[in-house]
């Protein structure tokens, strides 16, 4: 007889699937249940030993596949230069992170860098979006690009930060 484990079981997908517009599936049926869907995105969090997102219910623990950002920005405040994210927490908006999505140009930023290098990966919504759009202004200088005017300045945007990706018009 082998000594029982003292940790959780290995983790490994269990058909869950956090989609790159934030909908939640389980084995390719929709999860309907407002209430699981919230928790589900409250929930996910990023275990960089396994490189592996999870998320939990209750005492159970499962590994979800994630098909481009495992959390949402789900609100801007452009004057503290802060974002308000899926799973309850807010953090400093990284201008510098700033790109589009090469799925459909919706805009992506690095998120809670301690946790990988470089960060990972969040997808701004439609409204957070909108309202970051809103408030891009071209350089001071002319040739030098696009400026977010952010809490302590102006953030230079990278190049290209907001290029439509090809096929996209």
């Amino acid at each position: 007889m082998s000594a029982p484990s003292t940790g959780p079981p290995p983790l490994r997908p269990f058909g869950l699937v956090l989609h790159h517009d934030g909908r939640f599936t389980h084995e390719g049926q929709p999860i309907r249940n407002r209430r699981l869907r919230e928790h589900f995105e409250r929930s996910v969090r990023y275990l960089p030993d396994e490189d592996a997102y999870v998320v939990t219910l209750q005492h159970f623990r499962g590994q979800v596949v994630v098909e481009e950002a495992g959390f949402f920005v789900r609100a801007v405040d452009l004057p503290a230069g802060t974002l308000h994210l899926s799973d309850g927490t807010s953090e400093p908006l990284q201008g510098e992170t700033l790109h589009t999505s090469p799925r459909d140009g919706a805009l992506l930023c690095r998120v809670k860098p301690g946790l990988a290098p470089g960060g990972l990966l969040a997808r701004f919504l439609h409204g957070p979006h909108a309202a970051l759009l809103q408030a891009v202004e071209p350089a001071d200088e002319p040739g030098e690009g696009l400026v977010l005017p952010l809490s302590g300045g102006d953030v230079l945007l990278p190049s290209g930060a907001f290029d439509p990706p090809s096929g996209i018009t």
